[in-house]
């Protein structure tokens, strides 16, 4: 998602054009993580991740809009795990045709050293060669 989008305007659902809309690179993972609001908890999967946010694959997608904490941790990358601040941008809900649903997330208020992890993490990613599995 680009930053000069107005969070007022949520989709409802992925858009079909999103991969042209994106202005970070994203890459592929299978991360568990734990999503949680004031009153929901979600154990679920992050699929993949950019600096601007990741994609949670779950069967039971909150509502756009939604303001939530993200725990993951990408061990082998990292080794402690990170929390950072999340909003639901877009969700692809469960239907008959659709093999990915789950919500596209945004990261908020991300301090300098939530950054700059997150950054670390992204061009470890980006650097692995194809044929090593990642960490789950």
């Amino acid at each position: 998602m680009r930053d000069d989008e107005d969070s007022a305007e949520l989709p409802e659902s992925a858009p079909s054009s999103s991969r042209d809309r994106r202005s970070q690179d994203r890459f592929d993972v299978v991360w568990p993580v734990d999503c949680e609001t004031e009153d929901t908890f979600l154990y679920a999967a992050i699929t993949n991740i950019s600096a601007l946010g990741i994609f949670v694959r779950t069967e039971a997608p909150l509502p756009c809009g939604t303001r939530l904490r993200l725990r993951f941790s990408p061990a082998a990358l990292l080794g402690d795990s990170l929390v950072m601040e999340g909003r639901v941008q877009w969700i692809n809900p469960v239907r008959p045709g659709c093999p990915n649903p789950g919500m596209g997330i945004r990261f908020l208020d991300l301090s300098p050293e939530g950054r700059e992890s997150l950054v670390e993490i992204i061009r470890t990613i980006a650097y692995l060669p194809e044929d090593i599995e990642q960490p789950s």
